[in-house]
């Protein structure tokens, strides 16, 4: 068995590994400013598939947990890792096809940065949004962010607690 197969059967390894993947590819993603209507229209259909995408893989994973089959918790955690990815990256795609949506809003970095301080409710306040189209993709992204994100990290929290209590059980 070679030294790969080993560490993709740790989880802490697989989950680096996908996390790693997943960041990559959020930071290779082509986001060339398009000035053709339809290009707008075609991102908009797409973060709208892409919303809703996301949140059915992290409702399927949490209806994994709860069903008590000991689905894996990397598959939540990744999930999780997805939606925030997702709208870092909606929101960096907004900022570079309309300048101005964002204030402060320049590279992926600051997108990502944008994304978890909104998930983490502290916003401070550097990077805001400032148009319409921002705004109603901030609306989307907190009631995601409260509805399915919360969730999720409560099925992810209570399940590890009871996987730790379990093994200390049978001890």
């Amino acid at each position: 068995m070679g030294v790969m197969s080993r560490l993709a059967r740790r989880p802490l390894v697989r989950w680096l590994l996908s996390t790693s993947i997943m960041i990559a590819v959020y930071f290779v993603v082509p986001t060339d400013r398009g000035s053709a209507a339809w290009e707008l229209v075609a991102r908009t259909l797409f973060s709208l598939v892409g919303i809703v995408v996301v949140a059915a893989l992290i409702l399927r994973q949490i209806n994994r947990q709860l069903a008590g089959d000991e689905a894996p918790l990397l598959g939540l955690l990744n999930a999780l890792t997805t939606g925030v990815l997702f709208f870092a990256l909606a929101d960096y795609v907004l900022a570079v096809g309309s300048p101005g949506s964002f204030v402060d809003l320049q590279t992926r970095v600051d997108a990502l940065y944008f994304a978890l301080s909104t998930l983490a409710t502290v916003g401070f306040g550097d990077v805001h949004a400032q148009g319409q189209s921002a705004r109603v993709l901030l609306i989307l992204q907190m009631v995601f962010n409260t509805m399915i994100i919360a969730a999720g990290v409560s099925v992810l929290s209570q399940q590890l607690t009871e996987r730790v209590r379990e093994r200390h059980r049978n001890r």
